[in-house]
């Protein structure tokens, strides 16, 4: 069995977000400004059911539970509070850091296939990897790029964007394409700033793609904007839309479509997108919005 392990980040800043469901502290209180360093144990024993503590700011101790063995269709990924309590990692890990950072969950690591993702009408909303006829789904090939979602944050599948050939949200947290050079892990959750942003349609929802970079990467302080992902990381727009483009084609589905001029959007759009899906998100945990099938514990 595997042993977890993740790498240290150390930046000083406060939690900030638009709304906790339940908080890790009380919103009476000042939120505390935590050292932002990430520690993982690394050590499990040989069980079935598998632990590794994170350490950040916006919680002392945040464990991830694995039950079940991967690729099954039992297999599950649970997110623990430091009593031991279930939480979710959708709405229960603030999404906002502060100074242009924010926290993202790595659902699908980097060179995988196996198509991972929020259980989001599962209770605790754990990670799971996707079925389709019962049959636990891949991708046709493997994918290049970290691959996760933004905590509070959801595509409002009401909303028409008229920016975007007026489709409609996708009913799912806001995905993020992660584009720095370390493998993440199932569950990790990685501070990153956003760099550009990609109107996916798939079959006529949206579904946005933030392309972002984990704040620990190496070439992090390089790249601020979309144009610094051309000049640094020349051809990985390109790649990233193809990739989502294509990707269902060997399985006889059409090609993906993008909308704002089929390129990708800058930092500032990205930004918007996230304030506007963090909003709604807002919206549905207040019961405002019809919640549907989904989970909202």
């Amino acid at each position: 069995m595997a042993t977890a392990r993740v790498m240290s980040a150390a930046t000083n800043t406060t939690v900030s977000c638009l709304l906790f469901k339940r908080p890790f502290f009380s919103l009476n209180q000042k939120a505390p400004n935590f050292n932002n360093n990430l520690r993982f144990n690394t050590t499990t024993k040989r069980v079935s059911k598998r632990l590794f503590s994170c350490k950040s700011i916006y919680n002392p101790d945040v464990q991830i539970k694995e039950e079940g063995q991967p690729e099954t269709l039992d297999y599950r990924v649970y997110f623990l509070d430091n009593s031991g309590k279930k939480v979710s990692p959708w709405h229960d890990i603030p999404l906002h850091l502060g100074d242009g950072a924010f926290n993202y969950v790595v659902e699908i690591p980097k060179e995988s296939s196996a198509k991972m993702e929020i259980a989001t009408d599962e209770q605790f909303t754990p990670i799971k990897q996707d079925t389709k006829k019962g049959k636990l789904r891949y991708y046709p090939y493997n994918i290049n790029w970290n691959y996760g979602l933004l905590p509070q944050t959801w595509e409002d599948p009401s909303f028409a964007n008229a920016e975007v050939e007026g489709a409609f949200g996708d009913n799912d947290p806001v995905d993020v394409v992660e584009i720095g050079e370390r493998r993440g892990k199932i569950g990790e959750i990685l501070k990153v700033k956003p760099l550009a942003a990609l109107a996916m349609i798939d079959e006529g929802e949206l579904d946005w793609k933030i392309v972002a970079i984990s704040l620990d990467d190496p070439r992090a302080s390089l790249v601020n904007d979309v144009d610094d992902v051309e000049k640094h990381f020349p051809g990985t727009l390109t790649a990233i839309r193809d990739w989502f483009r294509d990707y269902k084609i060997p399985d006889g589905k059409p090609a993906n479509r993008f909308g704002l001029g089929n390129k990708a959007a800058s930092k500032d759009y990205a930004l918007k997108v996230i304030t506007e899906t963090n909003e709604s998100w807002a919206k549905l945990v207040k019961r405002s919005i019809p919640a549907g099938g989904l989970s909202l514990v």
